[in-house]
């Protein structure tokens, strides 16, 4: 059931073309099919080659940030020397750009047949299998053809516990949600929160504007406003006032997404759907503590409301 397997190791290196270094590049030594399992596609020259792989051939293949830093934006280092580690190696490929995930470049690496990795750092240091399956609907079999492949490897007899462990596709992607579905039900909680208390403070500035507007309130009825009239206009001033909360706390919110953006490496963005979302929850909070005080307005009498300011 597995339709790739393969062998890679990892560490950091210094690569070296001309007079510039990179340090702390990442090197990956890795089989003729570590592209497919690592989702590496090539953009210029080709991959390795088992016989590479088998020989321990010095050659490599960069990943787009190393060949846009040593070689330039957009240039062709096929065929060109470079030294990892004071060792030179014939450059046979570059790959396509990945792009970057929570502000680390995807692209910042060098990959090296295995053979070769093993004879210069030697063959325990950080060794990874990976596998793919020929479907998702067969990932268990292929987990068990990993485990007795892995077994068989390390020589370990029937019943002995396994030396490794395996991390699946699945584990990963449910470690993401259940991480993300956490902070979103904290997210929802506070803003929650911070809804009920934006929604008491709008309602009694509401009835603070009732009290002080009651002379008005009472020359509006006086001149033949409906109850209906006076209900509307407070609740509209009410998610208006609401509203305008909403849009000054996104504003702020954006600036400071912009701010993290340009001084840090995290992306961050704010989509129009998130502004017209946060406004119009705004709105509707005002709109539903904003009730109360437009009909306490609205059932003013009109006689009484002069009175009161007389």
């Amino acid at each position: 059931m597995l339709r790739e397997f393969g062998m890679g190791c990892s560490r950091t290196a210094n690569v070296t073309f001309g007079s510039q270094t990179l340090s702390n590049i990442e090197l990956d030594g890795g089989t003729a099919n570590w592209a497919a399992l690592t989702n590496t596609q090539i953009a210029m020259g080709r991959y390795l080659t088992e016989i590479e792989t088998s020989h321990h051939a010095p050659v490599a293949v960069l990943g787009s940030d190393i060949r846009d830093r040593l070689f330039g934006d957009g240039a062709n280092p096929v065929g060109k020397t470079i030294k990892v580690d004071g060792r030179p190696f014939t450059v046979v490929g570059v790959a396509m750009p990945k792009g970057s995930v929570f502000g680390q470049s995807q692209d910042n690496f060098v990959h090296i047949p295995v053979g070769m990795y093993f004879q210069i750092y030697g063959s325990r240091q950080g060794i990874v299998y990976a596998a793919a399956a020929l479907s998702p609907t067969v990932m268990e079999q292929a987990q068990d053809e990993v485990t007795m492949l892995l077994r068989a490897r390390r020589h370990l007899r029937p019943g002995a516990d396994d030396t490794f462990s395996i991390v699946s596709s699945d584990a990963i992607v449910g470690a993401w949600d259940r991480l993300t579905g956490a902070i979103a039900a904290t997210a929802i909680a506070v803003v929650s929160v911070f809804m009920v208390v934006g929604g008491v403070v709008i309602m009694n500035i509401m009835l603070a504007v009732v009290t002080e507007r009651t002379r008005e309130i009472g020359i509006r009825k006086s001149v033949g406003a409906r109850r209906q009239d006076i209900l509307n206009q407070f609740l509209v001033e009410s998610s208006m006032l609401a509203g305008a909360g909403g849009l000054i706390g996104v504003i702020l919110a954006w600036s400071v997404a912009i701010l993290i953006r340009n001084v840090t490496p995290v992306p961050m963005s704010v989509p129009p759907s998130a502004v017209i979302i946060g406004v119009g929850l705004s709105m509707a909070v005002g709109l539903f503590f904003g009730i109360y005080p437009a009909q306490r307005a609205s059932k003013l009498d009109p006689i009484e409301a002069l009175r009161a300011e007389a």
